[in-house]
Formats: structure tokens, sequence, C-alpha cells
């Protein structure tokens, strides 16, 4: 059977070698990579411009953005025919090559991200390393993190003021650096969508702006929906634990510093959904005034056959009612949270009409195609191009944030950062 056979409908006049190659974890690619640039540029809003009511989920988002690195690269893997090729794009980088750019960028940030980490934690490897060295009888546990964090300080030892300050300093030098280069990450995935100058859908010089906003705006919906759930865990586990350890931050004083992060972080949730909501309505009206002959076919999938996705599903529920409950007095958790899983919903939906809509159409221009997404993985094509593949890259992200927290701890945290 040929790739993609399995899953394409075809209607009217369509080619016969046409098929949705591109399937739901090339959806899931940009999806992925938008979230890991996100969550830098909201840890960045405080390390770089000193927003200190983000302190708290300024860590929070820059260790999650560590955990989402990884699997920004596994749609990719999923989907390759020969994925054990795919090293070859970072070892064998080649510069006149759009995705041969992904290497490139992705190591670069990966380091930034590694290295500014390493700045904001290792006074904590420090001390931790000090007071586990000095215990007599350690558990294999604390064996453990001792070697882990002797390995991590690399000999770096001094936790003095001005060692301190230096930390500081490469902190926001690397935070600094880091946003442009988080931004040219998922930009180059818009880039390559919009330099397909055989997809109409897809040929428009805002298609990497288009990208770069959404994906802003999907990495902060993310890190306050993860950072709720995570204080909400956090309130039921203090308060069990409080009798014992009566010094462990009170029920009240742990939802008073969520509600203050939650709302402050809203606040530019909204002012990045705005720029993301314009851009893409100046991109529809300017595809709608130049009209090229492409235009009666993609007016056709545009109005017709993913009215619901785009208008309803991603416009409607994902763009202006998010807007519309966020602008509302009187806001409160329990609403920021709804909108910014309603945010997640639309960005998601953006990719998928942008991916498998720009397939929907023939290359003849008189048939469409409608991708079906295989649910039920009878073959391992299937469960890599279908709803469990989606699942497992859409899983593992919480699976590494939650070990690296075993190392790398988000809350109660002393330092200067």
């Amino acid at each position: 059977m040929v790739h993609g056979e399995a899953w394409t409908i075809k209607e009217f006049f369509c080619y016969p070698n046409e098929y949705i190659y591109w399937t739901i974890q090339i959806v899931m690619y940009p999806f992925m990579t938008g979230l890991v640039a996100g969550a830098f540029v909201l840890s960045s809003l405080y390390h770089v411009f000193g927003v200190k009511q983000l302190k708290e989920i300024a860590r929070f988002s820059l260790v999650f953005s560590f955990a989402l690195l990884p699997v920004a690269m596994m749609p990719l893997m999923l989907h390759l025919q020969q994925p054990q090729r795919g090293i070859e794009v970072m070892m064998t980088p080649h510069f006149t090559s759009a995705i041969a750019a992904f290497g490139i960028v992705f190591t670069t940030y990966a380091l930034i991200v590694a290295s500014e980490i390493w700045f904001v934690y290792r006074a904590y490897f420090v001390e931790t390393a000090t007071t586990l060295g000095e215990k007599r009888e350690r558990g294999l546990w604390e064996g453990i993190l001792y070697l882990i964090y002797r390995i991590l300080i690399m000999g770096a030892w001094d936790i003095s003021h001005e060692a301190r300050e230096k930390d500081e300093k490469a902190v926001k030098i690397l935070a600094g650096i880091g946003i442009p280069v988080a931004c040219f990450l998922h930009g180059y995935a818009g880039f390559i969508f919009g330099s397909v100058k055989a997809n109409a859908l897809w040929m428009t010089p805002l298609m990497p702006v288009i990208f770069i906003c959404s994906a802003v705006v999907s990495g902060i919906a993310l890190c306050i929906v993860t950072y709720t759930v995570t204080m909400e865990l956090r309130k039921m586990i203090s308060a069990r634990k409080r009798q014992q350890k009566p010094w462990l931050p009170s029920t009240d004083e742990l939802k008073s510093a969520e509600v203050q992060v939650v709302t402050m972080t809203s606040k530019y949730l909204l002012m990045f959904l705005v720029l993301a909501i314009t851009l893409e309505i100046l991109d529809l009206v300017f595809r709608g005034y130049t009209a090229l002959k492409s235009w009666d076919i993609l007016r056709s999938v545009i109005y017709d056959k993913d009215f619901f996705k785009i208008f309803v599903l991603q416009y409607g529920c994902g763009n202006a009612l998010p807007f519309v409950l966020l602008l509302l007095p009187r806001l409160s958790l329990k609403r920021v949270v709804f909108c910014s899983l309603l945010v997640l919903m639309g960005v998601f939906m953006m990719r998928w009409n942008v991916v498998i809509g720009g397939q929907a159409f023939s290359s003849s221009f008189a048939g469409f195609m409608e991708y079906r997404l295989p649910i039920w993985p009878e073959t391992m094509e299937l469960f890599k191009e279908g709803l469990f593949g989606a699942m497992f890259v859409a899983i593992t992200p919480f699976v590494l944030f939650f070990g690296i927290t075993r190392i790398l701890p988000v809350f109660n945290l002393k330092d200067s950062h």
C-alpha cells in the first residue's frame, strides 16, 4: 500500500499519485516546537525584561521548555520512513538547506537552554552537594543525587556573592540571545511552509511571523495550565503533610501566590493573542484581496470544506472566545485555565488547517482530499501516523518534566535569580 493511501479519501478529480502524505505528526511538529519557543519566551520576560511578577513562573517555564525540547524532534522521527538517518541532519549540516538549518538552530538553542539552566541552578547544585557530602549515611537516591550534582557542578564550587552576580549576568545574556534563536527555531517551520511555491495555501510571506506569534501564545497557555495543575497538587500535598511539617507553606499562601502569578501571566497571553489574531486575519484578507488564480479552490476549502475547522474551532473557540473571556472583569483562576485550554486548541487547529488543509485540494484544482485520522493502530505505520502516535508525543514532555524536576526543583528554591 502506498504511503498515505490508508487515510486519504478523494473526491472529484485528483491525480492517481496524490495522497495526504503529511499527517498528524507533521501537525504535532510545529505545535510542539511552538510550545518550546513560547515557554522560553515566557521565562525570558523575567530574566531579560525584569518583570518581577513573573519570577515564580519564570524558572518553571524554563525547565518546562527544556523538557519540551527533546520532544520537538519526535514527530519527525515517527513520520520518517528511515528515522535512523535523521541524525545526519545534525551531524552533516548543509548551510543552504532549510531542513538542515533545523539541526543547526536546534543544537544552538539546546546549548543555550542547558547553559542558562546551569547558571540558574549552579548555586543550588553546590549547596545540595555540600549538604549531601556532609551526611555520614546516605540513602540510594541521595547517593545518586550527590553523584549527579557533583558532575553538574563541573568544578565551579564558588557560590560567593560575586560569583552569584556573574551567574545572573550570564543568565540575562543567554536569555537575551535565546529569544531570537527560539523564535527562529519555530519561525523556520513557517518558512518551510511559506516557501512552498507549489501550494497556494502555504505560499505567503506572513507564514513565519504567524507561526512565531501563535507559538508564543501556545507556550504561555500551556505553562499556565501546567503551572496551575502543579500548584493544585502542591496544595493537596502541603495540606496532608503540614501536620507533621508545620514549616511548609499553607494552602492559602500557595493559592494567593498561584492567583497572582497566573493573573499576571494571562495579561501577556492576551497581548500576544491579539497580535496572533491580527496577523491571521490580515493573512486571510490579503489572500482574498490578491485573488490569485488558485483563489477559487482555496475559497472552496476555506469557506466550505474546512469552514467548521477554521472559523468555528480555530477563530471562534480558539481565538475570539478566550479573547473576550480574558477581557471580562473579575478574572478568576478557572477562567484563565479554561481560556488557556481554548487557546491551545485554537493553535493546534491552526497547525491542522495549515498542514492538512494545505493538502486538501488537488494539484488539478478540480478535486479534494480528506484526511481520516487513524484511530486503532492495526499496523506500526497507523500507530505512528494516527491518534496513538500523537498522544505518545503529547504525553512525553510531561513525563520528562516530572523526571527533570526530581533533580531541578522549580519551587522553594532560594537564590538570587
